[in-house]
């Protein structure tokens, strides 16, 4: 039986970063599909409703305006994304949910095991 992994992210405003500590206890970044080490804080939405995380999303933000940056700046208020396309709000957790939930699944294909506990960093601005 494989030991469990715990994660390590640093879901940040522009970009966010995975990592986990080696058997050896070496840390390893978890490189994302394109094989960067960071990966954009960005959530794109397409009137199919198919949501476009990452890279991806970040260079088609120019084209499409239902895409969503910088949401962590948000956190914490009672502001709203609204995506027309999908004619939907999403709070600024909702979004970055997103990018965490494509984090873990690509971390998962990376390391070939399900990721089931994470540590992620908190802005020094958080203060509750």
């Amino acid at each position: 039986m494989a030991k469990e992994i715990i994660v390590g992210i640093d879901l940040g405003t522009t970009n966010s970063v995975i990592s986990y500590m080696q058997s050896d206890g070496k840390v390893k970044v978890i490189p994302n599909p394109e094989g960067t080490n960071t990966t954009p804080s960005v959530v794109g939405f397409k009137s199919s409703g198919e949501e476009i995380v990452g890279n991806a999303a970040k260079r088609q933000a120019i084209t499409n305006p239902d895409t969503v940056s910088s949401a962590k700046r948000k956190m914490g208020t009672a502001d709203k994304f609204h995506i027309s396309c999908l004619n939907k709000d999403y709070t600024p957790q909702e979004i970055s949910a997103k990018v965490l939930a494509y984090m873990k699944d690509y971390a998962e294909k990376n390391i070939g095991q399900p990721v089931k506990k994470a540590v992620i960093t908190v802005p020094a601005y958080f203060n509750d």
